[in-house]
């Protein structure tokens, strides 16, 4: 069905954009490429100019720096100077420490950093970083992906020059999927091809349980094991796969130094990808193979979704990500490609239109409503009850029911996208 070639390409994108990642992606890209314009220039700069597109602002406004326990873009800059490392990617803070962290609040008090909306770009996902020391200057800039560096420039040398094609279609457009393909795909491949999925299992579960013992965020996970929330809800396979994906996102939003797998830029997303699927998988004892192909499932299909959504958009990522976790619980009932098709049409219908406004500690409250429809949209395609084509925005084709969702997240939430900005920078 696959050919070895398809099959590598297929494993490739995966290991692409399902990688680790230490904090919320977007201020971690920025420190990122403070860092990488911190190495050109070859010294901590004098000053920092940052300019950003809407959408990294707005998700870099309200989370926690791992770490430090402090909110927002100014410190994660500062750090990204003084202890970043490009070569750790998006875990180019895991060097911070105490000291580190009061050089950087210094670094900010002695007012060496300005950050600005970048105008007049449609790229939703830009970072701009100009670092200045003496008579050198530096500038870096990553655009279409959160690790994609498009241009680099020491004093008057170009290094780097790619901004006419950035790094959306690397990641994601090489390969053509189907939600048809993505499950086949899970379903065949040999099984030492796609192990190492199982990875994100570790990571993802490892960030809930340290997120049990402690207060980060708004501590959901921790609050819906309380005897109070027990007595309301159950204790049962449902209510931990709630209180584990809210956990895991409580310790990413608040700032804990714990690393995550993400996909395709998102910590949340690949959270939601992974905790639902594996807690149900161990719940029902679920042999290694299966889990190893509902979590292959799971996060095939959230970078299909994203491959016509775009990284960035007005459209909460969970709905995306909890899609994909659906299809895994599904496939895990017993279900096949029928049933999981039904199951993405259940959460297309339910869940379009949810808002982002920000990377927050408030996410952990999405990411549960998202998972909640996750598990309700596997029920209901496993009785065969599925939300028709005369309903709403679904279609008799799920790729083009998905396509519907996508359109409306990339293209018809434009507006809000800007309108949620203006709210959040307008508050006193």
């Amino acid at each position: 069905m696959f050919s070895t070639a398809e099959r590598e390409a297929i494993v490739a994108l995966i290991k692409r954009e399902v990688i680790p990642a230490i904090g919320c992606t977007e201020p971690v890209a920025v420190s990122l490429c403070v860092a990488r314009a911190t190495e050109l220039l070859g010294v901590k700069p004098e000053k920092i100019t940052v300019r950003l597109s809407a959408n990294i602002l707005k998700n870099a406004m309200g989370v926690g720096i791992p770490g430090t326990g402090m909110i927002g873009l100014p410190i994660a800059i500062a750090l990204g100077a003084i202890i970043g490392r490009s070569e750790y990617g998006l875990e180019v803070l895991k060097d911070a420490d105490a000291d580190a962290v009061e050089a950087g609040k210094q670094y900010i008090d002695e007012q060496r950093i300005s950050i600005d909306l970048k105008e007049g770009i449609t790229e939703k996902l830009y970072i701009e970083v100009e670092a200045v020391a003496a008579e050198h200057r530096a500038v870096a800039i990553i655009a279409g992906g959160h690790t994609s560096f498009v241009y680099l420039q020491r004093d008057d040398e170009v290094l780097q020059d790619c901004r006419t094609a950035t790094a959306e279609g690397e990641s994601a457009d090489d390969v053509q999927l189907s939600l048809h393909r993505v499950y086949d795909f899970a379903m065949t491949a040999p099984l030492e091809e796609i192990e190492f999925i199982m990875e994100s299992k570790r990571l993802n579960k490892a960030a809930a349980e340290s997120a049990f013992g402690n207060d980060y965020g708004h501590s959901l996970g921790k609050t819906l094991r309380g005897e109070r929330e027990l007595k309301v809800l159950g204790d049962s396979i449902f209510t931990r796969i709630l209180s584990y994906t809210a956990s895991a996102c409580d310790a990413r939003m608040g700032g804990a130094m714990v690393p995550v797998m993400s996909n395709s830029g998102s910590g949340n997303q690949g959270i939601t990808a992974t905790l639902p699927v594996v807690v149900y998988g161990e719940e029902c004892g679920a042999t290694h193979e299966q889990m190893v192909r509902a979590l292959t499932l799971s996060h095939l299909t959230v970078i299909y979704i994203k491959q016509s959504l775009g990284r960035l958009s007005a459209l909460c990522g969970c709905v995306v990500a909890a899609s994909g976790s659906s299809c895994g619980i599904t496939y895990l009932m017993g279900g096949g490609y029928e049933e999981v098709a039904m199951a993405v049409k259940n959460m297309i219908a339910n869940l379009t239109g949810m808002i982002c406004d920000g990377a927050k500690p408030s996410c952990a409250l999405k990411l549960a409503s998202g998972v909640s429809t996750a598990v309700l949209s596997a029920m209901m395609a496993m009785e065969h009850r599925c939300v028709s084509k005369l309903e709403g925005i679904i279609d008799e084709d799920v790729d083009r029911s998905i396509r519907n969702l996508t359109t409306i997240g990339r293209e018809g939430m434009n507006e809000t996208d800007g309108l949620i900005l203006n709210i959040m920078t307008g508050k006193c």
